[in-house]
């Protein structure tokens, strides 16, 4: 196996160096060859000085802040490795647990560093949307996710490769490879590790939990349409009969809002089962080919 493990960076001159050194350390305990990409991200810190010094890595940087997802698919396209290793500059993730997820890489599609360990610093802020994320995750791969977003994993190449035009250029890289590794039914592990306060100043912002609702409703409608179609068809069908039974009582007949809801209704399902056939004939095809 040849594993190459990608860093993205953005202003994290204070930590990198440290992450970047343990990985170097660990690197002989790999089931394999390995590569360090280290993908500057268009920092406005010391972060670009201090990789040009560095020794053991290939360094490839953004001249804008273009983001994580762009990061990450810069490394991948300049990756020599079947195995792609994915972990932050931020110092919040243990990188002596690559050598852990690396142990069942061959055995699993892709291994997730799931952040469920004894440790786990994650702001409480975050939490309720991490939480609301998930669930719905859960419900649009059928799976119990543990962690949706996590940024150390280790997968195929292969898989990036066939799902590249759904990866946004944000930090949705990682959700996204999960919700379409896990309906297109690709075997995916998760690993409790510890997750640390990350060094530094984070660029997530709250705008992109709204960015996340997007892609998980996105990543629906391409690959499990009607778990979208369905439960809308069903609402607005009962909005319908509410409000006919509603004017057969008031007016002694059905109104025109009535019917047009239970059209909606019947239009809005029977999209759901075209999309579920082009979604199916997608996939008999892409299998064949």
């Amino acid at each position: 196996m040849k594993f190459s493990i990608i860093i993205p960076v953005y202003n994290e001159e204070g930590s990198m160096e440290e992450i970047i050194a343990g990985i170097k350390k660990i690197r002989s305990r790999l089931k394999g060859d390995s590569e360090i990409i280290v993908v500057n991200d268009g920092s406005t810190d010391n972060s670009l000085k201090i990789l040009r010094r560095m020794k053991g890595i290939r360094l490839i940087s953004h001249e804008a802040n273009f983001g994580y997802g762009k990061a990450l698919k810069t490394g991948i396209n300049n990756s020599q490795g079947e195995w792609i290793v994915i972990i932050d500059a931020d110092g919040s993730y243990p990188v002596g647990d690559i050598c852990t997820l690396a142990e069942y890489a061959g055995s699993y599609d892709m291994v997730v560093g799931s952040r469920t360990g004894k440790k786990v610093e994650i702001p409480l802020f975050r939490r309720p949307a991490k939480w609301f994320l998930n669930k719905l995750a859960n419900y649009i791969s059928n799976y119990n996710i543990p962690d949706l977003n996590s940024g150390l994993r280790i997968f195929r190449k292969d898989i990036a490769i066939k799902f590249w035009g759904l990866f946004p250029d944000n930090f949705s890289f990682t959700a996204t490879i999960t919700v379409a590794s896990l309906c297109y039914g690709y075997n995916v592990k998760f690993i409790p590790i510890n997750y640390y306060k990350r060094k530094g100043k984070s660029s997530m912002k709250p705008s992109n939990f709204f960015g996340f609702i997007s892609l998980i409703m996105k990543m629906s409608l391409f690959f499990r349409p009607l778990k979208i179609f369905i439960p809308t068809s069903i609402i607005l069908f009962v909005l319908g009969i509410l409000r006919s039974l509603r004017d057969f009582i008031v007016n002694n007949s059905i109104g025109d809002l009535a019917v047009i809801i239970l059209l909606s209704s019947l239009y809005i399902f029977f999209f759901g089962l075209l999309a579920e056939l082009i979604v199916k004939r997608t996939d008999i095809h892409m299998n064949i080919k």
